[in-house]
């Protein structure tokens, strides 16, 4: 379990598990995934209050589980950090050595340390941890979902939740199990939570703009953090600390970043998309050490009813960065973006007033949820939606093929390498449109 660095605005392992044991769990389990599409919640925070404590487990110790884990000590006096886990020991103690800042919040001993590919399931049957907060990269994550789950315990997750098909359904399995057993489960999409995103998803459900009929999204920005490989490292060590250009390991920067643009854009709509087809390549990042991932996408989306968004995610430095949502109605368009939210080309209106840390919000609604004070909350099957909706657009540019929703979420690919041991493994090739199958496996 491990967060080997940060990405733009969220970084994103399990124990040694057999590759067709994992194959067989989500072939059993793709029946009863179901496609659920629910409406966001348009609360707004309650605070945490009263003396119930909410003891707190991270499992993923790099920069993004380092900042959620503050981010929900936070969210509340009573949350209380008691255990850790992650798969390198130095993540782990790094991450330690910032969070005892936080005095009594922090509670964590050398015992309550665990290190390795197994330790997450350690930290999980632990009796006195009543909420997880899942911030490995993301491959490992529908593992991990599923266990906390099966050990009853509540749940914060980074988005994206899953990098492969195999992966959104055991994740929407364990979402169908949450509900069996009345757990919350909130993902990392704070703009779910924030409050210009609630004010202008409410203004937009009420018909100020009219009738949406088309979007455009976009993740443009310059280049990230990028780690050499040492002399004494494994590949598969070189590849868990370089996580970002491998896409069994981050799904790519369409899945693992742009997953938030996805997310909001569906949130608009009202859906999930029904069919894409796009585009893709490796034009500035192409050293080695960016492994073998795409550095641009432009994906066309069409949602029920004929409507269209279209998409664009790049990273690359010297180029102009965009991040933000479009999103046209009959009567104007709305235009979204982290902190800020406005209407034009008909009604006017900017949002203003306060608008709170959203990654801060997102463990307060949380929290609430748990302790009973505001409906429960399971945001399972949204994120695994808007996770499948980058992952088909991937799955559109690799191949060069239009790709419809019902291929991307049945398809048999499984990116789950051989064995979760620190070995020597291949680097993927690197994927060519028209050559590349949709479903074709990454290893070699």
């Amino acid at each position: 379990m491990t967060m080997p660095g940060d990405t733009w605005e969220r970084d994103d392992m399990t124990e040694q598990m057999n590759h067709t044991d994992r194959r067989t769990m989500v072939k059993a389990t793709a029946a009863a995934a179901g496609l659920a599409v629910i409406p966001a919640a348009l609360g707004r925070a309650a605070d945490v209050a009263g003396t119930e404590t909410i003891k707190v487990g991270l499992v993923g110790c790099g920069g993004r589980g380092t900042g959620a884990a503050f981010n929900a000590l936070d969210a509340s006096p009573n949350a209380q950090l008691v255990a850790m886990a992650d798969v390198f020991p130095d993540r782990l103690k790094g991450s330690r050595n910032n969070l005892v800042k936080r005095g009594n919040q922090c509670l964590v001993t050398d015992e309550d340390c665990y290190v390795g590919f197994d330790a997450y399931k350690q930290l999980m049957a632990r009796d006195d941890v009543d909420v997880v907060i899942l911030a490995t990269p993301p491959h490992f994550r529908p593992p991990h979902f599923a266990e906390a789950i099966r050990q009853g315990k509540h749940v914060f997750m980074e988005k994206p939740v899953a990098v492969d098909p195999a992966g959104i359904r055991l994740v929407m399995s364990a979402a169908d199990e949450a509900d069996s057993k009345s757990l919350s489960v909130v993902a990392g999409t704070q703009r779910r939570h924030e409050k210009c995103y609630l004010d202008v998803m409410e203004r937009i459900r009420n018909g100020e703009i009219g009738e949406p009929v088309a979007a455009r999204c976009y993740w443009n920005m310059g280049g990230l953090w990028n780690r050499e490989p040492q002399n004494d490292w494994s590949d598969m060590e070189w590849q868990l600390r370089n996580w970002l250009y491998f896409t069994w390991l981050s799904g790519d920067h369409i899945v693992e970043q742009h997953v938030h643009n996805l997310d909001a854009t569906n949130w608009a709509m009202g859906n999930h998309p029904i069919k894409c087809t796009g585009m893709g390549g490796r034009q500035a990042r192409i050293d080695p050490n960016y492994g073998h991932i795409y550095d641009h996408f432009a994906i066309d989306y069409e949602y029920p009813g004929g409507l269209h968004a279209m998409s664009m995610c790049r990273q690359g430095d010297g180029c102009s960065s965009r991040v933000e949502e479009v999103i046209q109605g009959t009567k104007g368009r709305a235009v979204t973006s982290s902190g800020r939210a406005r209407f034009e080309g008909g009604p006017e209106w900017t949002f203003s007033g306060d608008n709170p840390n959203p990654y801060v919000v997102e463990h307060k609604d949380l929290h609430a949820s748990i302790l009973g004070q505001t409906n429960r909350l399971n945001e399972g099957h949204r994120i695994a939606e808007s996770t499948l909706t980058a992952i088909m657009g991937r799955m559109a540019a690799y191949s060069g093929k239009d790709i419809t929703w019902e291929q991307a979420l049945n398809a048999e690919l499984d990116m789950t390498p051989p064995q979760y041991a620190f070995v020597e493994i291949d680097i993927p090739q690197i994927p060519r449109p028209g050559r590349t199958a949709h479903d074709e496996e990454l290893w070699t």
